[in-house]
């Protein structure tokens, strides 16, 4: 059966993404849960939630590891177990597919998964540095190579063998900056035009500073619960209904092509293939568009256009909020930001909202399926998940 539910999503929120001076990641968690709670009255949470779990990427932002019994007691659902997940920034992302395992196996009937990170209490230097971490040590942290470099290398592989120009990435720069001022808890609330990403300075070339997201603070979390007993708790429940987890070489040295993400392709395919759909049935996602030739890639990757063919799917309008296929109405990583461990469920937080008509002045019409699709590292890591409103 096509999109038979795997678990139904009962609830979820997200903190305020942005430069959150004077709150730590607990109280952002708490500040994410507490709308989650507000927005679902019949879930008793000391007595409903089994078990969270919980991703974030490091320890090193705020000197603290152990945090899933942190986040756990500023949720209010102790002893519930709790868990912290890590695959760099596609964490939560592994929490919710760890989740969807805890309900499948029937060990749990309802769990919380979320994430989160702050990052803006360190120096632009210090979070480079930290989120180095997730790329490989002797091979490229030792050499210099940062995200932004790793990113460009893929960028100027595209370029060459696609024609790929920096227009069609300042595109999508133009793109998810108009979502994120429509969305009042993004990070960037600020209009740009190709222009003012094209002149913005370079930060590893060809990528400049309106190329890449934010370095942000905030925190996301959902309720996930067994599909026969989810209109217990809501009406409007969505149904997670394909779930992929690819895994490639960490370090670009080892990959055969950097004009596509392997670990993107292989969970795309499982998640498709769980579903029982193919692209053309996505009506609205949200993709990691952690530099905006990433979010090209993903145009590729996950089928919705052919390989090489992402620069001029930017530019036929098609990912757009009036287009055929919407991508990262939220304003994704780039303007709603990027506190890592919060991203992955940021994203479900966003097409949840979309598939239950609550997205406003960026809701998409007639929506019925959507996807995410969170990487980790330069690509490493990716976790797809397929949704079907209820």
């Amino acid at each position: 059966m096509k999109g038979r539910p795997l678990a139904a999503i009962v609830s979820a929120g997200l903190s305020k993404f942005g430069k959150r001076d004077g709150f730590s990641s607990r109280e952002l968690f708490a500040e994410a849960v507490k709308e989650a709670f507000d927005t679902c009255p019949n879930l008793d949470p000391k007595k409903d939630i089994k078990a969270l779990i919980v991703g974030n990427m490091s320890e090193a932002f705020e000197h603290q590891c152990h945090s899933a019994p942190i986040m756990s007691d500023w949720a209010g659902i102790l002893p519930a177990p709790s868990v912290r997940v890590e695959v760099a920034c596609a964490s939560s992302g592994a929490a919710i597919r760890y989740g969807l395992f805890a309900i499948i196996s029937g060990l749990c009937d309802v769990v919380m998964v979320g994430g989160f990170e702050k990052m803006t209490n360190r120096t632009t230097l210090e979070a480079t540095e930290y989120l180095a971490m997730a790329s490989d040590f002797p091979l490229e942290q030792w050499n210099g190579a940062t995200f932004p470099a790793l990113f460009a290398l893929m960028a100027t592989a595209h370029m060459h063998k696609y024609g790929t120009t920096e227009e069609q990435m300042a595109l999508v720069a133009v793109k998810n900056h108009h979502n994120g001022t429509l969305n009042p808890k993004a990070h960037m609330q600020r209009e740009v035009t190709v222009e003012q990403v094209l002149s913005s300075r370079i930060i590893a070339k060809p990528l400049k500073l309106f190329d890449c997201s934010l370095i942000s603070d905030g925190a996301s979390c959902a309720i996930l619960t067994r599909p026969d007993i989810a209109r217990k708790y809501t009406d409007t429940p969505v149904y997670i209904i394909g779930s992929g987890h690819g895994t490639d070489a960490i370090g670009l040295y080892e990959r055969d092509d950097l004009t596509s993400l392997k670990a993107t392709r292989i969970a795309a395919k499982e998640a498709y293939d769980m579903a029982g759909l193919s692209p053309k049935d996505i009506d609205v996602a949200e993709v990691h568009d952690c530099f905006t030739i990433a979010e090209i890639i993903a145009y590729e990757d996950l089928g919705f256009c052919n390989p090489g063919e992402g620069g001029k799917f930017i530019e036929s309008g098609a990912p757009t909020l009036d287009g055929s296929l919407p991508v990262n109405t939220s304003g994704g990583l780039k303007a709603k930001g990027h506190p890592v461990g919060a991203t992955g469920v940021a994203q479900l937080y966003e097409i949840f909202l979309q598939l239950t008509g609550q997205a406003d002045k960026r809701q998409v019409d007639d929506c019925e399926i959507g996807l995410t699709h969170n990487l980790g590292g330069s690509g490493a890591t990716c976790i797809v998940h397929i949704y079907r409103r209820g």
